[in-house]
């Protein structure tokens, strides 16, 4: 079989005016970006405002391995086989990020026959948005240390800062920096911290602003550091929020693109789910409810973190009601949940896949608490036995959710008919969504409810670091009190250890740090070893990517 990138660039795309005039764009609502990419503008959301909202549809996993579950292939795929059903459909992805693009999982634009296009352009710079988010967050630190370096008005205490640099790179080396070396004139040295752009909070505030006044008020809320006294520093104390919002302009309106089958797609935003909130933009999602019946859209990594970051922090602030759930799983991830090697994965193992399958059902149990009708996608491979697909199946049956088995990697919307149709019967039941806690719960119990009732853990210790910062943040502001919780946590297991695989039991879920995102609106909790700056593995996959004298690039998958 063709790689993923070669697929791809032997497609025949349309010119993006094409796919425009697909979902009622005119020409004066959209901003073309070459000829297969396109900004939606504010003009066009305005005039969708008062359409009638389709049917939303979350597409998760269970819990990624190094065997892969096919979860943005199979939202792409399901998009493609709800047009080949004739149903009126569009898919709302995150935006890929340099860092797993250049590291380990490569770029996030679906595989096989099931990819959005054009996918070199959406895996690498695609309009520009994370460098702008890049910019106006590093524009933001740099008037922090100007701030303190031209008379410190404010009194910024240098050792109380905690806005950090980002860069859309994987790049450990940079998780501890000192700043501001040299002789007088080159700045304060203080301790620094570089994360990976996604897990910025500008991230996080571009993908749930629902528009350019919105975003500017949220920037002027992040909290950046605290005076010698001990008093809050925010953004719009140092003036920077506006500047930073005309950074922004452009990145705020969603992307438009389409699918190797030619359906449109919006790409907009990519928090990470295991260290941000893991879901597109707000914007990107209630557009694409105002142009189809049915809107396809995912979250990061396992059902744990994006889905119920999806549920708790996006659908509460958003006012979203998703009608249908889909857990991509796959044999080949289950038997490596049951213990077999990597490069075993091949040879039918029903009873290793039945051990495994403890993640599947934990993942049903916890959707299931949110009232919307889940249909497990068996993301078929080659490999897979009659016997092991039957067992995913009566698994299925047992815990009361539809199956239906997913070959769009192979088949492309053709092979996505039987699980399209299942959603489409899922999307008729009642849904009877709701959040998993309520906003006056403490912050503490937001994070034990967390823990106990969608990861499995028996308790939750709190470093005294994390009990002081959540004290700290509710004596602020009684508002702060009303916050979500964003986890984060390794994305391999349902604990905060990444080598307890399956379904782990009896554990205590250590929360070592607690951070305030006031301009996003919700509090971050980081268990474990959680890195927001990830390094890169010893063969990175940038080693393998190349361009060839006509442009031509190679290795990207």
């Amino acid at each position: 079989m063709l790689t993923d990138i070669e697929i791809a660039q032997g497609a025949t795309l349309e010119p993006i005016s094409k796919i425009a005039e697909k979902i009622g764009l005119r020409e004066e609502e959209y901003e073309p970006y070459g000829r297969y990419k396109a900004k939606i503008t504010d003009a066009f959301l305005d005039r969708m405002a008062d359409k009638p909202d389709g049917k939303l549809i979350l597409v998760t996993a269970i819990n990624p391995t190094p065997a892969g579950e096919g979860k943005t292939t199979t939202t792409v795929g399901l998009g493609m086989a709800m047009s080949k059903i004739g149903k009126d459909s569009i898919i709302a992805l995150r935006e890929p990020s340099l860092g797993p693009v250049f590291g380990v999982k490569g770029g996030a634009a679906g595989g096989g026959y099931a990819q959005v296009l054009p996918m070199e352009d959406i895996n690498l710079h695609f309009t520009g948005d994370f460098h702008a988010i890049t910019t106006a967050n590093n524009l933001l630190s740099a008037m922090i240390d100007n701030h303190i370096q031209q008379g410190n008005a404010l009194g910024i205490d240098q050792r109380r800062i905690l806005f950090s640099r980002v860069l859309d790179m994987n790049d450990r080396a940079l998780r501890n920096v000192i700043v501001g070396l040299g002789n007088k004139m080159d700045g304060v040295p203080r301790q620094d911290h570089f994360m990976i752009t996604v897990a910025s909070e500008i991230m996080a505030i571009l993908c749930l602003s629902e528009n350019i006044m919105d975003l500017k008020d949220r920037l002027g809320r992040i909290l950046v550091a605290y005076t010698y006294d001990g008093k809050p520093v925010y953004c719009r104390d140092l003036g920077v929020n506006g500047a930073m919002a005309a950074v922004l302009k452009d990145a705020l309106k969603p992307n438009l693109v389409q699918t190797l089958e030619n359906t449109p797609a919006i790409i907009h935003g990519g928090p990470f789910a295991n260290i941000a909130h893991g879901c597109n933009s707000v914007r990107a999602t209630k557009l694409a409810l105002k142009l189809a019946d049915y809107t396809i859209t995912e979250a990061g990594f396992g059902a744990d973190l994006g889905a119920e970051k999806f549920f708790d922090i996006k659908c509460r602030f958003a006012d979203l009601k998703p009608a249908a759930v889909v857990l991509v799983a796959t044999v080949r991830a289950l038997k490596y949940n049951g213990g077999v090697a990597k490069a075993d994965l091949g040879t039918e193992n029903v009873e290793a896949l039945k051990a495994g399958a403890v993640n599947l059902e934990a993942h049903i149990d916890n959707l299931q608490k949110y009232g919307v009708p889940v249909v497990v996608a068996i993301n078929r491979f080659g490999s897979d036995s009659d016997a092991e697909l039957k067992a995913i199946e009566d698994i299925c049956l047992a815990k009361g959710a539809e199956f239906a088995l997913s070959e769009v990697f192979a088949k492309g919307g053709d092979g996505g008919i039987e699980l399209a149709k299942k959603v489409v019967e899922a999307c008729d039941k009642p849904s009877n969504f709701k959040c998993l806690y309520p906003d006056d719960m403490s912050i503490k119990d937001k994070i034990i409810t967390v823990a106990k009732e969608i990861y499995g853990a028996a308790d939750v210790k709190f470093d005294a670091a994390a009990t002081k910062a959540i004290a700290e943040f509710e004596a602020l502001d009684p508002a702060y009190k009303r916050f979500p919780v964003c986890m984060a946590k390794t994305q391999y297991s349902l604990s905060d250890d990444q080598t307890k695989l399956g379904r782990p039991t009896g554990f205590t879920l250590t929360v070592r740090e607690v951070k305030l995102s006031a301009g996003a609106g919700f509090m971050v909790a980081l268990t474990g070893a959680i890195m927001t700056m990830p390094g890169l593995p010893k063969a990175p996959a940038a080693l393998n990517i190349d361009v060839d004298e006509n442009g031509k690039i190679t290795g990207l998958f």
